[in-house]
């Protein structure tokens, strides 16, 4: 088959750098995608076409931070205000503000939507407990510096944060300690758990470390050629795809830790990028105020993708797959 060039989605809407961005997990309507944009207004979109769905307002100042619970009916958002949001993504309705005493930086829900996660310039980490008031039940003492990540793992019994202080810590939440500290070089600044929650996804300086979640035991690094902010690993843990300051898109063989290929992705250093839940495409979020999706097939035929093949093998016309219409409003209008 011919090789086909790669034609992403783009989202527009926002007015000021994407530097985070959340897929919920795959729901009865589809699956879902948040974005989190200095204009201080995260965006809801259909996660499949980018079609924009509502903006949720309230905040007043840079999101930094997004997240959407896996059923997509909670959004979270942390923002430049010291406030953590929680949204219903349904409504748009604000539920919760939490208050914390500088800007919020990362959010994340728990598997089963009861507590919140965030992640701030006090260099501190708290878990909220949602069935209340958003009251916060635990706070991890011991960055010392900003934290920029922040999640859940190991069947919610424990959270796994990185900051500026070129370390990743393991907080048990039975004693409230630190269990297990990682140094690094320089600041570590992306951090994701596979969807099967088995491994941790790190990046810093122009490296990527994999480590196993029960363990922290390194299983593997590797060394791309720019400076990267965001790392995602497909959900069968074959390929991931990676971003940062050169305006690429990389995609490397996990197993080898082989590039298998690179292109220029966006007009501005990518800040976030991450797979869909089914792994049939990847989005990326980028200082040039855009969001795009990427197909992980390419010439495959999917959400707004249609592509077709030519029948006669005599043929010299190659595959094509026609530029998909772009599917975000400019100017959308708020969700209430």
């Amino acid at each position: 088959m011919p090789s086909m060039k790669q034609i992403p989605l783009t989202c527009s809407g926002h007015t000021r750098p994407v530097v985070h961005l959340d897929f919920s997990g795959l729901t009865d309507c589809g699956y879902f995608l948040i974005s989190a944009c200095k204009d201080g207004k995260p965006m809801l979109r259909m996660g499949d076409t980018g079609d924009w769905v509502g903006t949720f307002e309230g905040h007043k100042g840079a999101v930094w931070g997004v997240a959407l619970n896996d059923q997509a009916t909670l959004a979270a958002s942390g923002a430049a205000d010291f406030t953590g949001k929680i949204w219903n993504a349904v409504t748009g309705e604000e539920v919760h503000s939490l208050q914390h005493n500088h800007i919020v930086k990362t959010v994340a829900f728990s598997r089963d939507s009861q507590y919140l996660v965030t992640g701030s310039n006090e260099k501190l980490v708290r878990v909220f407990d949602l069935n209340t008031e958003g009251i916060a039940l635990e706070s991890f003492t011991g960055h010392a510096g900003s934290v920029k990540r922040a999640l859940f793992c190991r069947n919610e019994k424990c959270v796994i944060s990185c900051a500026d202080d070129k370390s990743l810590r393991l907080w048990d939440r039975s004693s409230g300690q630190e269990a297990t500290r990682v140094e690094f070089t320089t600041n570590p600044n992306g951090l994701e758990l596979s969807k099967d929650g088995t491994i941790l996804t790190v990046t810093y300086g122009t490296c990527i470390a994999f480590y196993e979640a029960d363990t922290l035991q390194k299983l593997k690094e590797i060394s791309i050629p720019t400076r990267v902010a965001s790392a995602s690993l497909h959900p069968d843990k074959q390929i991931f795809v990676c971003g940062g300051e050169d305006f690429k898109m990389y995609k490397y063989d996990y197993i080898t830790g082989n590039e298998i290929e690179s292109f220029k992705g966006h007009f501005g250093p990518v800040h976030s990028v991450s797979f869909s839940p089914d792994g049939e495409l990847y989005a990326s979020g980028s200082e040039d105020g855009t969001l795009r999706l990427w197909q992980t097939t390419v010439g495959k035929t999917y959400g707004l993708w249609k592509c077709s093949e030519p029948t006669d093998l005599n043929n010299s016309a190659t595959a094509t797959c026609p530029t998909p219409t772009s599917p975000a409003s400019a100017t959308p209008v708020t969700a209430n």
